[in-house]
C-alpha cells in the first residue's frame, strides 16, 4: 500500500542522562555539589539542548535535511518541520499552492524516514508536537456520505464508485508516520500515552465512518497496534466499538467502517483468555448477534461470522445462545441473507458439542425444514449441504429420533415436487443416508406422514361437505 521510504541520517548520540547511567554502572557516583578544579572538571556537562517549541511559521519554506544537520540541532529542526506539516491546503484545486503542497509532502516523507530509520529517539516535547500535527491533519469533518448528499438508499459497495479523499497524498503519509511511531521499538508507551490519550483514540474511531476505504485500512492498522501496545486503552476501545454498533443497529443503520471494526474485533476476540469474562459474553449477546438484523449485513457478514465463530471456538457453551440468536433474526423474505445465515450456522455447528446441540435442535431443524422447501434453489441447496459435514451428520445421527420426524415431511415434499433437479438429487441422497442410518425409523416416519396426510384429506373432505350443506341451506 505504501512504498518503502529511503532511509537516511546518522544515529543520534546518547543524551547526558544516558552518560550518567553509564557512569553509575561503572561505580562512579552522580555529579554533586562538590569542590571543582579551576578548569571546571567537576561541573556537569550538557551534551544536548532540550528542544523548545519554535514560534509559529507564517509561510511554508524548505528547511535543511534532518540527516545532514548536527545532532544537537536535529530535534529543534524536527519541531520546525512539524510546523510546516500543520499547514492546510485546498486540494480541490490541484494548481493552487502546488509548490507549498510539494514542500509539505517531502517534509512528511522525511519525518517518516526519521522515525523509521531510528536515527534518534523523539524527545517528549517533539512527541507532543508530532501528535498535535497528526491530529491537525487527520481529525476533520468528514464530507457527507453519498446517500446523504443524494438522498438515495445505501447501495452495495461493489456497485458504487469508490470515494477518494482529495488530500490523500498528504493524509497517507501522516497515517504512515503515526503507524511507524506506534510500532517502533523505541516508543515508550508510558510517555506516549500522555499524547495518544483517550480523546485521541475516540477521534480516531470516529474516522472509521469515512467512505475512503484506503483511509479505513490505515485507521484499522493503527488502532490494532494501539490496542496491542497500550493496554490502558483496551477497555475504552472495546466499549467505544460496542457503542458504534449500538448506534448503527438501533438508530442509523449506516456506517462505512463496520467491516474494518469487525476485523479488529476478530483479532481482539482471538486473544481473549479463558474462562471468558462476563462482559465479553454480554458484548456477544447485545452487540454482535443483533448486527444480523440490519439490511446492510451482507456488506460485513464475512467479518461478523468470523467473530461469532471465534466466540464459539473459545467457549463451546455459547453455541446455544448464538444459534438461538441467529434464529431470532432470521430473514423472512430476503433469500440472499438466508444463504448467508445458513453458511454461518454451518460454521457454528462445526464447533458445537452434543449437549448444546440438544438444547436448540428442535427450533433449529424446524427452521432448516422450511429452508429445505424454499422455492429459491440456493436456499434449499445450502440447507442440504449441512449433510456434507461429518461433525454435523454425527450430531444428527445421535439425535435422529427427534430430528428426522421434524424434517421428514420436507424431504418427501422435495422428492415429489421440487422444481430444481440439483435440490431433488441432494434430497434423495439425504433420505438415503437416513435409511442407511436407521431404516426402522424412516419407515415409522413414513407411516406417520401417511396418517397425517390421510387425516388432512379427511378434514378437507369434511370442510367441503360443510360448505356444501351451507350452500344447499342458503339456496332453499
Amino acid at each position: 500500500m505504501f512504498k518503502n521510504f529511503k532511509k537516511g541520517g546518522q544515529r543520534k548520540p546518547s543524551k547526558s542522562s544516558d552518560s550518567s547511567a553509564d557512569a553509575s554502572s561503572k561505580g562512579i557516583g552522580a555529579p554533586g555539589p562538590g569542590p571543582t578544579s579551576k578548569s571546571g572538571v567537576g561541573a556537569p556537562v550538557q551534551n544536548t539542548v532540550e528542544p523548545v517549541v519554535p514560534p509559529p511559521m507564517t509561510h511554508v519554506e524548505p528547511l535543511p535535511l534532518l540527516g545532514k544537520s548536527p545532532a544537537a540541532e536535529r530535534q529543534n529542526l524536527f519541531m520546525r518541520k512539524l510546523q510546516i506539516c500543520c499547514f492546510q491546503f485546498d486540494f480541490t484545486d490541484t494548481l493552487k499552492s502546488a509548490r507549498e503542497k510539494e514542500i509539505k509532502r517531502q517534509t512528511l516523507l522525511e519525518l517518516v524516514d526519521f522515525i523509521q530509520s531510528g536515527t534518534g529517539k523523539v524527545a517528549e516535547a517533539c512527541l507532543g508536537e508530532m501528535i498535535k500535527m497528526v491530529g491537525v491533519n487527520i481529525f476533520r469533518c468528514l464530507p457527507p456520505a453519498s446517500h446523504e448528499s443524494s438522498g438515495t438508499e445505501v447501495v452495495d459497495p461493489d456497485e458504487e464508485e469508490n470515494y477518494s479523499e482529495p488530500s490523500w497524498q498528504h493524509l497517507q503519509i501522516v497515517y504512515e508516520l503515526l503507524l511507524r511511531y506506534v510500532v517502533s521499538s523505541d516508543t515508550d508507551t508510558k510517555v506516549a500515552k500522555r499524547y495518544i490519550d483517550h480523546t485521541f483514540v475516540l477521534k480516531l474511531l470516529d474516522l472509521f465512518d469515512t467512505e475512503d476505504f484506503r483511509e479505513r485500512e490505515y485507521i484499522k492498522m493503527v488502532l490494532h497496534r494501539i490496542y496491542g501496545k497500550f493496554m490502558v486503552h483496551r477497555p475504552l476501545i472495546r466499549k467505544s466499538i460496542s457503542n458504534i454498533f449500538y448506534r448503527f443497529i438501533y438508530e442509523t443503520e449506516r456506517h462505512s467502517g463496520m467491516g474494518e471494526l469487525l476485523e479488529i474485533l476478530g483479532s481482539i476476540i482471538n486473544g481473549f483468555s479463558m474462562p471468558m469474562r462476563e462482559e465479553h459474553k454480554l458484548f456477544l449477546m447485545r452487540a454482535l448477534i443483533p448486527l444480523h438484523k440490519t439490511k446492510q449485513v451482507g456488506n460485513y457478514h464475512q467479518q461478523l461470522s468470523y467473530c461469532i465463530v471465534q466466540f464459539v471456538d473459545k467457549d463451546y457453551k455459547l453455541a446455544d445462545m448464538v444459534i438461538r440468536g441467529l434464529l431470532k433474526y432470521w430473514p423472512l423474505v430476503n433469500c440472499q441473507k438466508e444463504v448467508l445465515f445458513l453458511g454461518e450456522l454451518e460454521e457454528v455447528l462445526e464447533e458445537t458439542q452434543s449437549t448444546e446441540f440438544q438444547r436448540c435442535m428442535v427450533p433449529l431443524f424446524r427452521k432448516i425444514a422450511r429452508c429445505l422447501n424454499s422455492p429459491h434453489f440456493q436456499v434449499a441447496e445450502r440447507a442440504l449441504f449441512f449433510w456434507n459435514s461429518e461433525h454435523i451428520v454425527s450430531l444428527i445421527a445421535e439425535n435422529r429420533q427427534v430430528i428426522l420426524p421434524i424434517i421428514f415431511e420436507a424431504l418427501e415434499k422435495n422428492i415429489q415436487s421440487h422444481w430444481n433437479t440439483e435440490v431433488h438429487g441432494l434430497t434423495v441422497n439425504v433420505r438415503k443416508m437416513f435409511s442407511e442410518m436407521d431404516a426402522e425409523l424412516v419407515n415409522e416416519c413414513q407411516k406417520q406422514l401417511a396418517e397425517k396426510q390421510a387425516k388432512a384429506r379427511e378434514v378437507a373432505e369434511q370442510r367441503e361437505m360443510t360448505w356444501k350443506k351451507l350452500e344447499d341451506a342458503a339456496s332453499k
